[in-house]
């Protein structure tokens, strides 16, 4: 009988996409997934350290599935990996009794062989190694998601901006080789995805490590010259390293969606400074400026932190009118919390207190809301290219997909139009999503192919 496994993730796209691997290399290995952590033979929990209070969910769902593990009578092994595991290595054994395996974000392809070694020896394993090889085995990716695959570029960060803890527990930039990627993205459109995300901490600092002539830019198109890829998304880039090249990649490639997540954290140059982000106000205004001349149809979207060490009101006014200016499409904000072995949790006191920030990120969040509102109401009685991914969330007889700006468009139709290419008009809009009616069900990847009408 196969040995089962059960996963869940915290955090990042990066985050999910390790959990696909793992997935991969524990069926690779004669296991079977299920959904039901009291009856698996290994739990893995696949954390996230960036936010506040990751430590504390992750105990609390240890406990959680120690209980499910008591009332169905099983003693399954337990495996900690991601970003607290590499944070916390063998700390975590002391402090969670439960845990037999600690695996980090460098060791991930060591996952089954620590598992056998923990059963077979009657001890606890862990691997937090910062281990130079980024490659993968090819093909044992398990895709989550029925229409897009999550495609790793880059590996770490060199950055140290003064708030994040990744380049501590993904460690320093590793460039995954070229060719590698193309293989990867090759494997995913013949298991029937369409829509690639190209995913790294710093994306478009992306350098081939086996060919001195492929940059991002260049790494976008040929990852568009692949048949069968209709859309390519990218995260996170970082505004220091938007490049003519990019601009022109992004207005010219048709597969590369017009749309860019630019972070800035805050719209104080002051805070900027800070935060060690190594640009001002005014270039990354300048920046949008640029972007929307080059490619006026361009949606962007951005990362915010109010409550940064230091920020007085007048820094988060700054923030309130840049993100007035930069009308962005929509925004992911959140409330500063120290991370381990950061600069500012070294060096820099939390001095703001508790229930500003709660105020300033209310204030800043309903700005955010009331632009959104405002762009997706003048789009009201257009027609937008949807890629279906899913069946709504809001009813079960409803499909939804995303713009090539990446806004939810919920709709009407059969199970049948998952993965479709489709022209929705839009009839309705709420703040954080629209609602439509597709004009046909034609699919436009088959069109465009020249296949005809996909009925």
């Amino acid at each position: 009988m196969a040995r089962k496994y059960f996963i869940e993730t915290f955090g990042c796209q990066m985050n999910y996409h390790d959990s696909e691997r793992l997935s991969g290399l524990l069926e690779s290995e004669g296991y079977e997934r299920i959904e039901d952590e009291g009856h698996a033979d290994l739990v893995v929990i696949n954390t996230c350290s960036v936010r506040e209070k990751a430590e504390e969910k992750l105990y609390s769902r240890l406990g959680e599935v120690r209980e499910a593990a008591r009332e169905a009578g099983t003693h399954p092994t337990i495996a900690v990996t991601g970003c607290v595991a590499q944070q916390e290595g063998d700390k975590l054994l002391k402090l969670g009794a439960a845990i037999d395996v600690v695996v980090g974000t460098q060791s991930l392809k060591r996952l089954p062989a620590l598992v056998d070694e923990a059963r077979s020896r009657h001890e606890r394993r862990v691997d937090i190694n910062p281990y130079e090889d980024v490659s993968f085995p090819l093909g044992l990716v398990r895709h989550s998601d029925p229409v897009r695959a999550w495609v790793t570029i880059i590996e770490g960060c060199n950055e140290f901006c003064a708030f994040c803890v990744v380049p501590y527990t993904r460690g320093h930039e590793r460039m995954r080789p070229a060719a590698d990627i193309l293989a990867e993205v090759r494997q995913a459109v013949d298991a029937g995805r369409s829509e690639i995300q190209l995913l790294g901490q710093i994306v478009n600092h992306y350098q081939a490590p086996d060919d001195p002539a492929c940059d991002f830019a260049a790494l976008l198109e040929r990852v568009a010259a692949i048949p069968g890829v209709v859309r390519i998304r990218f995260a996170s880039p970082h505004p220091r390293h938007v490049t003519p090249r990019l601009i022109a990649a992004i207005r010219d490639i048709p597969a590369v969606c017009r749309h860019l997540h630019l972070p800035v954290q805050s719209g104080s140059t002051r805070m900027l400074q800070a935060m060690r982000r190594r640009h001002t106000r005014e270039f990354y205004l300048d920046l949008i400026d640029r972007l929307r001349a080059e490619i006026p149809a361009i949606a962007l979207s951005t990362d915010l932190i109010v409550g940064f060490p230091g920020e007085t009101a007048q820094d988060f006014e700054d923030t309130l009118s840049l993100v007035d200016a930069a009308d962005y499409h929509y925004a992911f904000s959140f409330k500063y919390s120290p991370r381990p072995s950061t600069l500012a949790s070294k060096r820099m006191p939390d001095d703001v207190p508790e229930a500003e920030k709660t105020r300033r990120i209310v204030a800043l969040q309903a700005l955010q809301r009331d632009k959104q509102f405002a762009r997706h109401t003048r789009t009201v009685g257009t027609v937008e290219t949807v890629l279906v991914d899913s069946v709504s969330r809001r009813r079960a007889t409803d499909l939804a997909g995303r713009t090539e700006g990446s806004v939810v468009v919920n709709f009407a139709g059969p199970s049948e139009w998952i993965g479709r290419l489709l022209r929705v008009q839009i009839t309705e809009a709420a703040p954080n999503s629209l609602r439509g009616q597709a004009l046909d069900a034609t699919d436009l990847i088959h069109a465009r192919a020249g296949d005809g009408p996909h009925a």
